[in-house]
C-alpha cells in the first residue's frame, strides 16, 4: 500500500464513521467530517498532510516510488 492509497482510505474511514455517529450519536459529529475535507482540500493544494508523514515513519513508500 502507498501513502497516498493510505491517506485516501483514513480519510474514507474517518468520514463513514463521524457520518454514522452523526446519525446515532449527535450531528455535531458532522464537524469531523469538514475537518477531513478541509485536510483533504489544503493536502491537493499543498501535497501534506499530517497523515503522509505519519504513514512514512510506519514505512509505506509514496505512490512514484512504488510504481518502479
Amino acid at each position: 500500500m502507498t501513502v497516498e492509497r493510505a491517506v485516501r482510505l483514513l480519510a474514507g474511514v474517518i468520514i463513514l464513521i463521524s457520518l454514522a455517529l452523526a446519525v446515532y450519536i449527535s450531528h455535531y459529529w458532522l464537524w469531523l467530517t469538514a475537518f477531513v475535507g478541509l485536510n483533504l482540500f489544503q493536502s491537493a493544494l499543498t501535497n501534506w498532510c499530517p497523515a503522509m508523514t505519519i504513514f512514512r515513519i510506519m514505512g509505506l513508500k509514496d505512490a512514484a516510488c512504488g510504481a518502479k
